[in-house]
């Protein structure tokens, strides 16, 4: 057998991207944002509107493995890039928490004014958000705790609970 033998090369090829694997996942996370998968909306879109059980593992692989990498860990969360669209609004970031918060939670943020975000979940999913004081830019809730929220000219829809208590051993 020689040296350059389909096993040799097929060797030296992995041995290679083994080496530039640092370079590969930097390159990797300039790439722009991929498209949702078809289960993005029951399933990140459910967990927004706080009709699921927030499970950050979960959510964190989900996007993980939809989307790649996160492109920061910053604020308490993972922030992943995405292209996705959820109730008719445009969804660019989608933030799931890490176990340094006593919270567990999922955010998304949207191209929308919040007005617009809301008037688009409750068309589209039937949940209704009311401001939870007078202030010119007021938090918006529904009944079953998600929220939104102004991010400057955009909107912030999440959900956030307390994390569950261990059972006692």
């Amino acid at each position: 057998m020689s040296r350059n033998g389909p096993w040799v090369r097929a060797g030296l090829r992995a041995l290679g991207f083994a080496l530039c694997g640092v370079g590969m996942a930097a390159a990797l996370a300039s790439f722009p944002a991929q498209a949702a998968p078809s289960t993005f909306g029951p399933v990140i879109g459910s967990a927004l509107l706080c009709r699921s059980e927030l499970n950050n593992a979960y959510f964190y692989q989900y996007l993980t493995q939809s989307f790649g990498p996160s492109y920061k860990r910053e604020g308490g969360a993972y922030w992943f890039r995405i292209d996705a669209t959820l109730w008719g609004a445009q969804v660019k970031e989608v933030m799931v928490s890490d176990d340094s918060s006593e919270l567990v939670f999922i955010a998304a943020l949207t191209e929308s004014k919040p007005d617009e975000l809301e008037k688009a979940v409750h068309d589209a999913a039937g949940a209704a958000f009311r401001p939870v004081d007078g202030s010119r830019y007021p938090l918006r809730k529904s009944n079953p705790g998600s929220t939104i929220a102004y991010a400057n000219d955009k909107s912030k829809i999440y959900c956030a609970k307390f994390k569950p208590q261990q059972a006692a051993r």
